[in-house]
């Protein structure tokens, strides 16, 4: 079913256009990405389809009955919930249901089945039971967890307030309680910023299994491929349709331009051969008219236009004035953090000439701060950084601080390199996509991507032979993203970098260090190196935990404990008996309530209103005794905890 149709969009800016004739079609299910260029227009078309801004042309046709979210780039929850009070609120139609529900059943036990009201309150009850299961009434408490789970919030983060959160939780939390809500047409504009690597691929797995339609911006190239099975491309004011995911619309955007180019170049010989006919044979009396034949056939024809390739884009290099030392970087035993508060501990660090290092681990661990500690912006708590012969660093701040807000894109560069020649600075520009009058901006009017090319432009001038990296891609498209690639595979110098982009992450490092509380960990490959050694630590990790489970530990007593010891391990093997049978009822009471639950959202039951409220009453008796099996068993585990530790 179609949810949503744009007809013929176009926003103008003055004389300007951004896009114009734009056509998009969002289905029932739909998993479309929506690509292009930095300044395309991709955030502007999505507010237009999320009604937010109006359309200088064109219409919005929207389903009545679809519900549509939106969440903008970096859009964080304000709210002075708590965080668990908070996502609730996406369930509030649910749990209003519920109140209802539990006002009628009172109502119910009260009510004589002669009653004038008893069929309609019946009817009520049936209708509210049906929608409350098709909500998802009877797990959506396990839904929330579920959800904060994959964003990387634990419980005991559920009861704090979300107003004393950081910038980054809150933007997790509002897309957590987007998600929850579940509207039927979802449009995220960057959601994989400031996600971790954990996170991200959470969410990627999460996507694809939407009940209702996505229409995404994002420049993470495997988060693309995994969720999308469209894509839209906005270039050069058009827009253009590809099935498939990103790698496939690369293929076939490739396929589509070679077509191109031969249709235009067999159109072009046939011009040049029927323009030459003419122009031989129109003055000539025998021939005159086939020559005219030939030219009303030039004037009929539809000309094509000369095929485009991919838009300009940066072209850079970075280069080094003097070879450091073979020791780089030393760091050994190392706590990271702020005053008193350690983050990770013990970190070490040895980096040699011509290394690229990816330092991954959760948002929050300290990656950014050990990258700060190293260039002395804030101290160890505890160790020193030992920098080598001949070292030279160049710092990429992902906060761009380091840019000078009143100054242009020109001073900007010149400012620090006052000897250079004003054409050599705005040929530097140039390369990184600032033209004419774009270097007379000033900092705080360019955009996140224009400001992201400033800093790494200046960079580049530098010529430092160490260059740390702080999530150098953000605010990158993904061709310009390419392009900082390459150059870093050219680069002749050494890399240290924190990235949550995983294809920038594979193509780049050599090694890739994880930082987590328990310190540092080196794994000598890329990032699918990386990923296949901690799959396997996690199967053997998991493999020795099940090895212990089964392993009998003997203790050794002396003599005279011998019969102490021994009424002991009775007692223990007793309550271990009673708990393995407390888990095996309670296995049984969850098909048992599923069971029930199930039976109770049967469509032909709708009207059988005796068989519901025996179905309810059953289940009422199998949840209570559930929580009883669950009492006694937290009592007894805590009973056996005891008693292995005397023991």
């Amino acid at each position: 079913m179609i949810l949503l149709q744009a007809n013929q969009i176009a926003r103008y800016f003055g004389a300007d256009t951004l896009f114009e004739n734009i056509q998009m079609e969002i289905s029932t299910n739909s998993r479309i990405a929506l690509v292009g260029r930095n300044g395309a227009g991709k955030s502007t078309l999505l507010k237009i389809i999320a009604g937010i801004d109006a359309p200088d042309a064109g219409t919005i046709a929207k389903n009545k009955t679809a519900s549509l979210g939106y969440l903008a780039q970096d859009t964080g929850l304000d709210s002075d919930k708590t965080v668990w009070d908070e996502m609730l609120e996406a369930f509030e139609v649910v749990i209003t249901m519920e109140k209802r529900m539990r006002e009628l059943e009172q109502i119910i036990s009260e009510l004589l089945p002669e009653a004038s009201n008893y069929e309609s309150v019946m009817k009520e009850y049936d209708r509210l039971q049906h929608e409350f299961s098709e909500k998802n009434g009877y797990g959506y408490e396990n839904e929330i967890r579920s959800v904060l789970h994959g964003f990387g919030f634990k419980e005991d983060f559920y009861a704090k307030h979300i107003s004393t959160l950081s910038g980054g939780q809150k933007t997790r939390l509002a897309l957590a309680r987007m998600l929850l809500q579940k509207p039927d047409i979802l449009i995220l504009d960057e959601p994989t910023n400031h996600l971790d690597i954990d996170t991200l691929s959470w969410l990627e797995n999460y996507l694809p299994s939407y009940s209702g339609a996505l229409l995404i911006v994002s420049h993470d190239r495997y988060f693309l491929d995994k969720v999308v099975t469209e894509v839209y491309e906005i270039s050069r004011h058009k827009m253009r349709y590809y099935k498939g995911n990103y790698s496939k619309y690369l293929e076939l955007k490739a396929e589509q331009l070679t077509s191109e180019w031969k249709a235009y170049e067999k159109q072009q010989t046939e011009i040049n051969k029927l323009e030459d006919f003419v122009a031989r044979n129109l003055v000539r009396a025998s021939t005159t008219k086939r020559a005219q034949s030939r030219r009303k056939t030039l004037e009929k024809m539809e000309r094509l236009d000369r095929p485009q390739g991919d838009e300009k884009s940066a072209n850079f290099l970075f280069a080094i004035e003097k070879i450091s030392g073979n020791v780089v970087l030393q760091i050994e035993d190392a706590a990271i953090g702020y005053e008193s508060r350690i983050l990770s501990e013990p970190v070490s660090l040895d980096i040699r000439r011509q290394e690229a290092i990816a330092l991954v681990g959760p948002n929050g661990i300290g990656k950014s701060t050990l990258l700060k500690s190293i260039i002395g912006n804030i101290p160890f708590i505890k160790g020193t950084a030992n920098i080598g012969t001949n070292v030279q660093i160049g710092y990429y701040d992902q906060e761009q601080a380091n840019l000078h807000g009143t100054k242009t894109v020109l001073a900007e560069l010149w400012d620090e390199h006052p000897t250079t020649p004003e054409k050599d600075i705005r040929n530097i520009l140039g390369s990184f996509l600032f033209s004419g009058n774009d270097v007379e901006k000033t900092i705080p009017l360019l955009s996140g991507g224009e400001k992201a090319r400033v800093a790494l432009a200046k960079l580049s001038m530098d010529k430092e032979n160490f260059l740390i990296l702080d999530e150098p891609t953000n605010h990158l498209d993904i061709d310009n993203k390419e392009v900082l690639e390459n150059a870093l595979i050219d680069y002749e110098g050494t890399l240290l970098f924190v990235s949550h982009d995983r294809y920038f992450i594979n193509r780049i490092a050599t090694k890739v260090i994880e930082l987590s509380e328990t310190g540092s960990k080196l794994y000598l490959g890329d990032y699918d190196y990386y990923l296949e050694k901690k799959k396997e630590e996690e199967e053997l990790a998991q493999l020795l935990a099940e090895q212990n489970s089964e392993k009998q530990v003997e203790t050794t007593k002396p003599k005279n404990d011998f019969y102490q010891n021994k009424e002991q391990q009775k007692i223990l093997r007793n309550l271990t008996r009673k708990i393995t049978q407390i888990e095996e009822n309670l296995a049984t009471l969850d098909t048992t309530i599923d069971q029930l639950e199930h039976s109770m959202s049967d469509p032909t039951l709708v009207d059988d209103h005796v068989k519901l409220m025996s179905l309810n009453e059953e289940l009422e008796t199998q949840r209570k005794q559930q929580e009883e099996l669950l009492t006694e068993w937290e009592n007894l585990s805590l009973e056996l905890e005891e008693l292995e530790e005397n023991n």
